[in-house]
């Protein structure tokens, strides 16, 4: 039997950043981007509520997924990658199973929130991987394991981005519908977030007792937190048929909308009393912006290209960077996006802002005007040469570029920002740019990456760690942790950019959430 991954058949009913840390701030952490038929049973997708006005639970039959449906590696390439993954998993599993993630180095496990980030993150890369006998053993542990009814506060954003969006990926790709109702109990859980005095969600919430409030560190939320859970929260609805979720995100979307915007960019912080964006906030497409723009993008694709005011907005947003922040450097005229603090551009850009070339690149394959590929590809140059550039053939977490001197390199990398947290987005732009352009250029650079990230930060004994210098190749200093976006991006991505098949998550029936767990396509 051919392997496979299923296209999810889904009904038409339309009735929804990753932190850059800054030198060694918020080390710990590391926060912050077909084939056959699969049908969705309606039993899977019982609706209403209970008499005393609580969700009813859907109504699942769990199903043990056909092992038989994944997708292998089909060249040396994907193998290699498969054989990254394997051994990524096999320190985390010997290790640091059941929590969070794992610290390679130690040899011991870390906890964010406590809900194995990496085993949910890794689901569908291992679905597609092939790799069914460790699904299955992941979904073991999802089944008996996986409690959200716990006393711990976590971020609306990221367990959106990782738990629910992983969830509802490996439950389209599998049609288990065991992944469907764990991802209705999470969400049921988050829905306190949204019950603030404006439209705005906080950022923090208890999963068990729902007390929600605005982050630790001040009053406001990440504006491109709030503004990128949309796509999952609105495909929960989509198979669950209870509108809550989606309305409750549309709803922040709709009031971000309708606040003043410079040229449609948005500053990074907005207040979930007061419902206003912080005043003098820096505009930027890196950390606590990043996301929004992409989702504007995705969240017209998810729903077949309906709601076209998603994509004015998008196009007005790239438009307002085209003017506002690209640039190039005066040595090599590479083009980049800076920032504008307090009103003034800085040329600094995170490596969060490698996102960009894909979504550019996806934008131009729905319709958009060709100048949005062309500077796809000029910045997927950018960033592989931020790359290219270090010792290691690694990137930094941040870089700066020289606008001024023809004399001077392109890039600069200040001794704070040259750790590289095993990040997926330039990868992620080499596979849309080569999966759209078919230019195996992207295919060369992203082999390249990945022969760096195998040589400078694999851990004997199993796992990969972060690494604090890309500037030095004798000592890159491990950080001891390998995140969970790691394995459910970085390796999802190379694995999908060597791929032969264009119909492997065909970019025209899936969108990819941020976190890269793919979601289908609405059929209008």
């Amino acid at each position: 039997m051919k392997p496979k991954i299923a296209d999810a058949v889904v009904q038409p009913e339309v009735k929804g950043q990753k932190e850059s840390i800054v030198g060694n701030q918020e080390e710990d952490e590391g926060i912050g981007a077909a084939g056959g038929e699969l049908e969705v049973n309606e039993e899977k997708k019982t609706k209403g509520q209970s008499q005393d006005g609580a969700d009813a639970g859907v109504d699942v039959q769990v199903q043990v997924p056909n092992m038989e449906d994944g997708v292998g590696p089909q060249n040396a390439q994907q193998k290699a990658v498969v054989e990254a993954f394997k051994h990524a998993w096999k320190g985390y599993k010997q290790y640091a199973w059941g929590h969070d993630e794992l610290k390679p180095i130690s040899k011991a496990a870390s906890d964010w929130f406590g809900l194995g980030l990496t085993i949910i993150d890794s689901l569908d890369t291992m679905w597609i991987m092939g790799l069914m006998e460790e699904f299955e053993e992941a979904r073991r542990w999802v089944e008996k394991d996986l409690v959200l009814k716990k006393n711990v506060d976590v971020n609306l954003f990221e367990t959106t981005i990782r738990v629910l969006g992983g969830l509802l990926s490996a439950f389209h790709l599998s049609n288990d519908g065991l992944f469907l109702e764990k991802a209705r109990e999470l969400g049921d859980r988050l829905m306190p977030c949204f019950n603030s005095p404006s439209k705005i969600p906080y950022s923090d919430v208890n999963l068990d007792t729902g007390k929600a409030h605005p982050p630790r560190w001040g009053p406001d939320s990440t504006t491109s937190e709030v503004t990128s859970i949309q796509l999952e929260f609105r495909e929960l609805s989509h198979q669950t048929g209870n509108d809550k979720y989606k309305n409750a995100v549309d709803e922040v979307m709709g009031h971000i909308q309708s606040l003043p915007k410079e040229n449609g960019l948005i500053p990074i912080f907005v207040n979930a009393r007061s419902g206003q964006f912080r005043a003098g906030a820096t505009i930027t497409v890196g950390a606590r912006g990043d996301s929004y723009y992409e989702y504007l993008l995705k969240q017209w694709l998810q729903t077949g290209k309906t709601e076209d005011k998603l994509r004015d907005e998008y196009v007005t947003a790239i438009e307002g960077m085209q003017k506002n922040l690209v640039k190039s450097t005066a040595a090599n005229g590479l083009k980049f996006i800076g920032e504008l603090v307090r009103g003034s551009f800085s040329p600094k850009m995170d490596h969060l802002v490698c996102f960009l070339p894909g979504t550019l690149a996806i934008g131009h394959h729905n319709g958009l005007d060709a100048s949005h590929l062309e500077l796809a590809k000029e910045l997927a140059k950018t960033c592989y040469q931020m790359y290219a550039d270090m010792p290691t053939g690694l990137s930094p977490e941040i870089a700066y570029f020289n606008i001024n001197n023809p004399g001077k390199p392109d890039i600069e990398v200040k001794n704070a920002d040259t750790h590289n947290l095993l990040r997926p987005e330039t990868v992620e732009s080499l596979f849309y740019l080569y999966r759209l352009t078919g230019d195996k250029q992207y295919r060369d650079w992203g082999w390249k990456i990945f022969q760096a990230f195998e040589k400078y930060t694999k851990v004997q004994g199993g796992g990969y760690s972060s690494i604090g210098s890309v500037k030095d190749t004798k000592n890159p200093r491990f950080r001891d942790k390998m995140e969970s976006f790691f394995l459910g991006e970085t390796l999802k991505y190379l694995f999908l950019l060597f791929s032969d098949d264009p119909t492997l998550l065909s970019l025209d029936k899936y969108v990819f959430n941020t976190e890269a767990h793919p979601l289908p396509i609405w059929r209008p």
